[in-house]
């Protein structure tokens, strides 16, 4: 009976190993007809328990068509490598085609980022944490602010999680089924790189100081100038922060970006680096700049960053950030760029923000 029991024991953990094995295995696509494939849905049909927060303009429609699209897409022709871009910002086709054909699966789930508006002006509240407390529980659908009320299926981690198991099921050939967990009620959230523009990319990073992902990709940010949420400890290494703004952007001269890039110690991985003087890999840099010809526009300036209507061209009518853009999402984690020491400048006093009284939630 001994012998026996040790068999069993030992067959059980060889199952045990072989399954850990199996689930730790790089992916591999193994779709008989290859193909980008593109994919949508909406938050409100996938989680019967999600709700509109109209108090936020957190909602499932405006002007009568829907707002709560979520999009996805995975090219199965490409070497997957076993990496999710969670974007946090309005879905960006061009980017997309770009991060699919790195061999990364993309998403863009709907989350409550329309707060902005009412409580901007708010900051940095008593503990100067005020707008960072609501993206975290914006991001989480935990309690993090008393400003808003946003539960667990309507923050951006459950959305992902509900719109992933979807995808898996709807599209098993893209293997989405890689960045769910064993028991498929979570994402692997090592295997995530958390992406944004502007206010997305402020509460990537902020979301990414709470909870450790893969890597964060911050596009013309983090913003949140007068709050300090930006030092606090981090589950996520900073080498691992990615940033790229233009210098035209109002964010620049205001010091918002590089503020925020030292707050989060990115000094520590190099020197802030022209993308238009330097070559790729930059030093291995995690603080990159453009200087190109935006004609001027600082608001075009902003979003020139990001692969669209804005972003600079060249003669050819080629994008000019081809390989910078590549290079945010797929540089090695591990080597970056010598310390530098800190810029006085980049924590010059910020002009303080109209005194407004913030509300509670009841």
């Amino acid at each position: 009976m001994q012998h026996l029991m040790t068999r069993v024991c030992f067959a059980g953990l060889l199952a045990q190993l072989t399954t850990l094995h199996a689930a730790e295995a790089p992916l591999a696509f193994s779709d008989p007809k290859p193909q980008r494939y593109e994919l949508t849905a909406r938050a409100s049909v996938l989680d019967p328990r999600a709700k509109p927060h109209p108090e936020i303009d957190f909602v499932f429609e405006k002007g009568g068509k829907p707002a709560d699209l979520e999009n996805a897409s995975v090219d199965t022709r490409v070497k997957p490598q076993g990496k999710l871009v969670i974007w946090l910002m309005g879905h960006s086709a061009p980017l997309f085609e770009r991060i699919n054909s790195y061999g990364l699966h993309a998403i863009r789930v709907h989350y409550a980022n329309g707060w902005f508006g009412k409580f901007g002006n708010e900051s940095p509240g008593d503990d100067g944490l005020l707008l960072g407390k609501i993206r975290l529980e914006a991001a989480t659908g935990e309690d993090f602010s008393p400003l808003v009320s946003i539960p667990k299926p309507d923050g951006m981690m459950e959305r992902s999680v509900q719109f992933v198991k979807w995808l898996a099921k709807e599209n098993p050939q893209g293997r989405w089924d890689y960045f769910l967990t064993a028991d498929r009620q979570g994402l692997r959230w090592d295997r995530v790189i958390i992406s944004g523009a502007s206010h997305g990319s402020t509460t990537a990073a902020r979301f990414a100081k709470y909870q450790r992902v893969d890597r964060v990709v911050m596009f013309c940010g983090p913003r949140d100038q007068l709050e300090k949420w930006q030092a606090l400890p981090s589950a996520t290494p900073t080498n691992r922060f990615f940033g790229f703004s233009h210098v035209l952007d109002g964010g620049w001269p205001g010091h918002h970006y590089d503020r925020s890039w030292e707050l989060l110690g990115l000094h520590q991985c190099g020197p802030i680096v022209d993308v238009d003087k330097v070559a790729a890999p930059y030093g291995h840099t995690r603080r990159l700049i453009t200087a190109a010809d935006v004609k001027g526009d600082a608001r075009r300036a902003h979003s020139s960053v990001v692969p669209g209507g804005a972003a600079v061209k060249n003669a050819k009518g080629e994008f000019i950030h081809e390989t910078v853009w590549r290079y945010l999402f797929t540089a090695p984690v591990d080597k970056f760029g010598p310390p530098v020491p800190s810029d006085p400048a980049a924590h010059q006093p910020q002009p303080p923000a109209p005194a407004k009284a913030a509300k509670k939630k009841t």
